[in-house]
C-alpha cells in the first residue's frame, strides 16, 4: 500500500474539506492510502484543535506522494504552511522528496482572490525538492464547466467572504479527481 500525504492548513474549514475530498480520491485507487495531516497556527499550538494530527518531517519523508493545500493569503500560501515547508531543508539536502508526485489545492474568499498564484507559490518549494508536480487536465470536463473554483493548477474553492459557501459539485468533482490522479501516478511509479 502506497501512502499519499494530504498536508494542509485551514482556518475556516474550506481547505480541510478540500483535503478530505482529495483524500477520498486517493482512497478510490487500489494500492493507495491517504494520510491526512495539518500544520499548527503560528505561534504553534501544542496539539491540533480540530481536524488531522500535526505533520512531522517524517510524514513527508515516508510518503509516496503529496497533496498540499492552503487558503489564499493575498495570492500566496498561508504563513503556517510556509513556515512548515521552510523547515524542510534537511529533506531537501538529502533529496528525500525528489521524484515523488505532488499536487496543490486552495480556497479563497472571492473568485479573484488569488487562487492560481497561491497554487503556484505552493508548487515552488515542491519543485525545489525535485517533486513531480501535476495539475488537473481539461480532460476533466468539470474544469471547463465550473463557474466556481477549479483550475488546471489544482483544485480550488470559492468560500465567500463569510466562509459560508458550500463546496460546489464541480469543486467537489475536481478535488476528488485530483486525488485520484495523484494516487494513480503514485501507484504507477511504484511498479
Amino acid at each position: 500500500m502506497k501512502e499519499v500525504l494530504v498536508l494542509y492548513y485551514s482556518v475556516g474549514g474550506s481547505v480541510r474539506e478540500l483535503a478530505e475530498l482529495v483524500a477520498q480520491g486517493i482512497e478510490r485507487v487500489p494500492g493507495a492510502a491517504a494520510r491526512v495531516r495539518t500544520v499548527p497556527k503560528i505561534p504553534a499550538a501544542s496539539a491540533a484543535e480540530s481536524g488531522a494530527p500535526f505533520a512531522e518531517l517524517a510524514d513527508l519523508e515516508a510518503c509516496a506522494g503529496l497533496a498540499l493545500g492552503s487558503p489564499t493569503r493575498f495570492g500566496n500560501m498561508a504563513a503556517p504552511l510556509k513556515h512548515f515547508l521552510d523547515g524542510t531543508g534537511e529533506l531537501w539536502r538529502r533529496g528525500a522528496l525528489a521524484g515523488k508526485p505532488a499536487c496543490v489545492f486552495t480556497s479563497s474568499a472571492s473568485l479573484h482572490g488569488g487562487q492560481e498564484t497561491t497554487l503556484v507559490t505552493m508548487m515552488l518549494p515542491l519543485l525545489h525538492h525535485g517533486m513531480l508536480v501535476m495539475g488537473i487536465p481539461y480532460s476533466e470536463v468539470q474544469l471547463d464547466a465550473t463557474r466556481t473554483g477549479g483550475t488546471p493548477y489544482g483544485a480550488s474553492h470559492v468560500s465567500g467572504i463569510a466562509d459560508d459557501r458550500p463546496v460546489s459539485d464541480s469543486e467537489r468533482t475536481l478535488a476528488i479527481a485530483q486525488g485520484r490522479r495523484l494516487a494513480e501516478l503514485v501507484v504507477k511509479l511504484a511498479r
